[in-house]
């Protein structure tokens, strides 16, 4: 097996694999189905901001307790738990659209369920992946699960407008919850050695640790900072403002669908890519690549087709995946391990923070301002963003540290041993 395979011969990484990768196959779907199960029912761009910003208020409000869970229980229950909880939200609500049940505020209830039972999952998925292999396989290991994960978005994009188009939105949100089921079954297998953590003196005493270890790096905090405001304009622009504009021009549902696929598709180039070449300062390249992601929302105002937004978000989707793959592995080498949960957790919480007042905030500003105004606002904060990442000199000096190998007992287990999922 070559070196860029090398992270599949071990069965713990294995599932992990499989599970994040079914996981974001329904995930792919999502967004595209439940946007416009929304838009079919009321018409509303507003009312489709209430329901996704419900959805990520309360991943973000649990994000930090997500956290500290992640550092303090095992990681592979703790993802079984998520997805159970995540799958049987989303069935209820591919019911309630199948029988044209769905009332805003009950749509609102059960996304923000979704969102609070996500919130354990990222810090918990990031933090066990660097468990499951040698410490000199774990880039690999990073790259080949966002290639998988960005594939299967690939294919859940393309399938959400296929079934939006075809068969209405509520399917779409079935095979979500089918994969949620998957997920969990699949994190169920996932099994690693870890040193029992100490007694805990309390989470506020938790939150303290992590939160030094997050603010003492200036990069960290910078990025995280900058990623709130960029992160604001991307998704707004991708959950709201795409598919109101999808609606009422030549793209239609499934144009959308396949712009968001193209988007998925150059992360698994850029995935591929990363495998192969590692800019000196990763860190710096992979922000200013972000800078490519603001052509959405300026497409979408100048020239709304869909092979034009096919392929800005092939080109994005490349540079957004250096930035990924680069930001991940320059965490897991830098932040001790028995720490990491809680710094992926205020990782998080930045990032994300300003997410359910975009989607809350399109509507009224489309109202307010203007279709178009809004894109070329969200365009313009996309860009000021990636300026204040590559003009901050911690973030332009930034090198990664050589790796050493971690201890035997560290490792994977050995085959004696019984092996061990955003929405």
């Amino acid at each position: 097996m070559s070196a860029a395979l090398a992270p599949l011969r071990h069965r713990p990484f294995r599932h992990l694999f499989i599970g994040t990768t079914a996981n974001l196959l329904g995930n792919g779907v999502a967004p595209i189905a439940l946007a416009f199960a929304v838009l079919d029912a009321t018409g509303s761009v507003g009312s489709l901001g209430l329901v996704v910003g419900a959805h990520s208020l309360t991943g973000i409000l649990f994000l930090l307790y997500g956290g500290v869970l992640a550092d303090r229980l095992p990681r592979g229950p703790l993802l079984v738990g998520s997805s159970v909880v995540s799958a049987v939200s989303q069935a209820v609500i591919a019911a309630l659209v199948l029988t044209h049940s769905a009332a805003i505020p009950l749509l609102m209830a059960l996304a923000a369920v979704n969102g609070a039972s996500s919130s354990c999952y990222q810090p918990a998925a990031q933090s066990l992946l660097p468990q499951t292999v040698p410490a000199e396989s774990r880039r690999a290991a990073l790259a080949l699960s966002r290639i998988a994960g960005s594939s299967a978005t690939i294919v859940g994009a393309s399938l959400g407008g296929v079934l939006v188009a075809a068969v209405g939105p509520g399917w779409g949100l079935a095979v979500d919850a089918l994969s949620f089921t998957l997920a969990a079954a699949a994190f169920a297998l996932v099994r690693v050695q870890v040193t029992p953590p100490a007694r805990s003196p309390g989470v506020v005493h938790e939150l303290r640790v992590g939160w030094r270890e997050f603010t003492s790096r200036s990069w960290v905090w910078v990025i995280v900072v900058a990623f709130c405001f960029l992160n604001a304009g991307v998704t707004a622009s991708f959950t709201v403002l795409g598919p109101a504009v999808a609606d009422t021009t030549g793209i239609g549902r499934t144009g959308w669908g396949l712009a968001v696929a193209a988007g998925s598709l150059g992360a698994v180039a850029g995935g591929v890519l990363s495998l192969r070449w590692r800019p000196r300062r990763a860190i710096l390249v992979g922000c200013a690549l972000m800078s490519l992601t603001a052509m959405t929302p300026l497409l979408l105002a100048l020239a709304p087709y869909t092979w034009v937004l096919v392929v800005a978000n092939f080109v994005a989707g490349v540079g957004v995946e250096q930035a990924g793959v680069a930001w991940y592995s320059t965490l897991n080498e830098q932040i001790p391990e028995d720490r990491l949960a809680r710094v992926y957790a205020y990782d998080d919480l930045g990032s994300y923070l300003a997410l359910p007042l975009a989607q809350f905030a399109a509507g009224p500003a489309v109202l307010l301002l203007g279709l178009h105004a809004t894109l070329y606002a969200a365009t313009a904060l996309i860009l000021l963003a990636t300026l204040t990442m590559v003009a901050t000199p911690s973030v332009r000096a930034l090198v990664p540290k050589p790796v050493e190998p971690l201890p035997a007992s560290r490792h994977e287990p050995s085959a004696s041993i019984t092996p061990y999922r955003r929405t």
